[in-house]
């Protein structure tokens, strides 16, 4: 699904924030991403996102080379990740069910089924009551909750999320990743980036961890760098 080797990412003439990375994410995989702030963590992500391009080496999706992708080729390849960064990304003009419907209508699904498979998450996801509410009028966890269920609604090949409890209490953040779990049993490879402790160790899922701009893959419920 992902392979990375030897890659370096820097920021302009800045020293590198990733370095020498190498790491094989098999299809149907489920990792928890951690690390200090700063350790790189969010740039790890876009590079998987395609939203940034590698100061150095080789970056693998999907068996295609990004550096090798064409530039018409970028957004169909896009479209099979599902991307929960941590400003949620969601359009103040439309409501929380047209937010959620975005992915399934450029994709040309039946307007009918868009509105059930829609409305169906937002009520996993606590919002049954919100599906007309524009982000404005959300709290900074519902937003959240609202980006999420963007980022699911079309079953991605992959699954990035930034943090995707930082804003909610513990029991929407178990039913969040449950959702993650319910996804990941159907095929979908997940990679979530937390600080949450108490929740990846409810999960027996193994790790990456970043440390000083390099990367390190333990088992799970690893005791080590906690």
């Amino acid at each position: 699904m992902i392979r990375f080797e030897n890659v370096g990412l820097r920021y302009g003439t800045g020293p590198e924030v990733l370095r020498d990375i190498s790491f094989t994410l098999p299809p149907g995989s489920f990792h928890f991403m951690t690390g200090s702030s700063g350790a790189g963590k969010s740039s790890l992500l876009k590079l998987m996102y395609l939203a940034h391009r590698p100061s150095r080496g080789l970056i693998t999706l999907f068996d295609r080379d990004v550096a090798l992708l064409k530039r018409d080729e970028m957004p169909e390849m896009r479209r099979q990740i599902g991307v929960v960064f941590q400003d949620f990304a969601l359009l103040d003009h439309l409501s929380a069910l047209d937010n959620v419907a975005l992915p399934l209508r450029m994709a040309g699904a039946d307007e009918g089924d868009i509105v059930e498979h829609c409305t169906e998450i937002l009520r996993w996801v606590g919002l049954g009551n919100h599906l007309h509410a524009t982000p404005s009028t959300l709290s900074g966890g519902q937003q959240q909750r609202v980006a999420i269920a963007r980022s699911v609604i079309n079953r991605p090949r992959l699954l990035l999320a930034d943090e995707p409890t930082g804003n909610v209490d513990d029991g929407i953040g178990m039913r969040l990743l449950y959702l993650f779990e319910e996804l990941h049993k159907l095929g979908t490879t997940v990679v979530i980036a937390t600080h949450n402790e108490a929740l990846i160790r409810r999960f027996d899922h193994p790790r990456i961890h970043l440390e000083n701009g390099r990367l390190h893959v333990l088992p799970a419920n690893s005791a080590q760098w906690v």
